[in-house]
């Protein structure tokens, strides 16, 4: 039984969504556009109401309506005059939040804070509605008789105080989400949740050896030396189908390349542009979980290892990490792994790379973690545990580096456990750790 969800097609624009993701620049921005758009509809608006009651000389509704417009005005003129210090007070109080969360669990948590929807939503709310003030103010006119108004900025009024309504609700979301970061429950509750999308979204892989045309030409990196982040596979399948080529990564995602490293075989008849295949391959300074199947699990290793450090000395959160470790490793375990093909929509091979298997993806999981964990009594015994859960849960092929994990464990604290019943006590599988 698989964990994961199943396998899509990558769509066209799914690589720069992920990447505008990773930013934090592109929601405010379009938040900013869209303020002035909706500022300007809001004063056409406007415009029309007064207009229309001008051209039924009805002067004494265009007084009310200015009346009730200078009376909100003085909530806009606080709205835009405390908006910014605002904002300012309460991302600042956020970053720090963060910094304290990525010094206890990983660095790599500021990066969930970046991706997350409630942090761009509510920074772009706050800053759409301070504009957005700004310009509701610009729209007041100087002009009090009736039959001289153009304009009385009324629904500009209202579209304040309803975003500044918004901007209220957001920041209860926004601090309630900033303070689950700093717990390690939701945060590797997070991860692992983020690594089952993305093995979600890898096709089943092959065991065998893909048989491709000869190899006819390498397209090396050009640029800046950066992790590979992803390929734009959708891309790449198309300009493979137009050349009527396949083209096989070298490299694995998520591995360090340099300027001249060869990212890409071409098989088969002409090489396409260098160019536009360079395009469609991202480098970064980090690793994503987008086609990374083995990040997520590297992220809760990282946690399971600082936790277990003397400065820190907190197995529980290694047991914790642990605990997603095996639903991960669950649901890889019925998965085919191995080479990735990316067909085209008739069917053909387009496009192979390779990626971490079982093999490789245990001795991420328990490796480093076994090396460390002998001093603690409750993270052996919840890695014995999580051992024998995979072992009832994966096929018979599956199961020789399990065992070896299991028993350089057991080797690793018989040398380090002198008394037989601390011994005896540490080797006990219990799924709790120590309760």
């Amino acid at each position: 039984m698989s964990f994961a969800p199943e396998y899509r097609r990558p769509r066209t624009l799914s690589a720069l969504r992920e990447h505008l993701r990773d930013t934090f620049w592109f929601a405010p921005t379009a938040g900013l556009a869209g303020a002035i758009v909706l500022w300007i509809a809001a004063a056409t608006v406007d415009e029309a109401i007064v207009g229309h009651l001008r051209d039924r000389r009805a002067y004494a509704e265009i007084g009310d309506l200015a009346a009730i417009a200078e009376d909100a005005k003085t909530i806009v003129v606080a709205v835009s005059s405390a908006m910014m210090t605002f904002i300012g007070v309460v991302f600042s109080i956020s970053l720090v939040a963060v910094q304290m969360a990525s010094g206890q669990l990983t660095p790599r948590v500021v990066r969930i804070f970046v991706r997350s929807r409630i942090s761009k939503l509510t920074l772009t709310v706050f800053l759409s509605t301070f504009l957005f003030s700004l310009l509701v103010l610009t729209s007041y006119e100087s002009a009090t008789d009736p039959e001289r108004v153009t304009s009385v900025p009324l629904v500009q009024s209202v579209v304040t105080l309803l975003l500044v309504l918004l901007s209220l609700l957001l920041f209860i979301a926004y601090v309630t989400t900033t303070l689950r970061l700093m717990q390690v429950g939701p945060v590797v509750d997070l991860i692992t949740r983020e690594a089952l999308r993305t093995l979600g979204r890898q096709p089943a892989g092959a065991a065998e050896v893909v048989a491709l045309p000869p190899e006819s030409g390498r397209v090396a990196h050009r640029g800046r030396a950066g992790v590979l982040r992803d390929v734009d596979v959708a891309r790449l399948v198309r300009l493979a189908r137009r050349q009527d080529v396949v083209l096989r990564l070298i490299p694995r995602i998520g591995d360090y390349v340099v300027p001249g490293t060869p990212v890409l075989a071409v098989h088969g008849g002409r090489a396409p542009l260098p160019a536009a295949l360079r395009s469609a391959v991202w480098v970064g300074v980090e690793r994503t979980s987008h086609q990374d199947v083995s990040f997520g699990l590297r992220q809760l290793v990282d946690i399971a290892l600082r936790a277990m450090s003397s400065a820190v000395n907190d197995p529980t959160t290694a047991v914790q990490c642990l605990d997603r470790i095996v639903q991960y490793l669950a649901a890889v375990a019925p998965r085919p792994l191995g080479t990735v093909r990316h067909r085209d929509r008739r069917g053909a091979v387009r496009l192979v790379r390779d990626v971490p298997g079982w093999g490789d993806l245990v001795d991420l999981a328990f490796a480093e973690l076994r090396a460390c964990s002998v001093p603690s009594a409750q993270v052996t015994r919840r890695m014995l545990a999580a051992i024998d859960d995979l072992l009832m849960l994966t096929p018979a092929e599956r199961r020789e580096p399990l065992l070896r994990h299991r028993a350089l464990l057991r080797e690793a604290v018989e040398r380090a456990v002198p008394q037989p019943a601390d011994r005896a006590f540490a080797l006990r599988p219990d799924r709790q750790g120590i309760g």
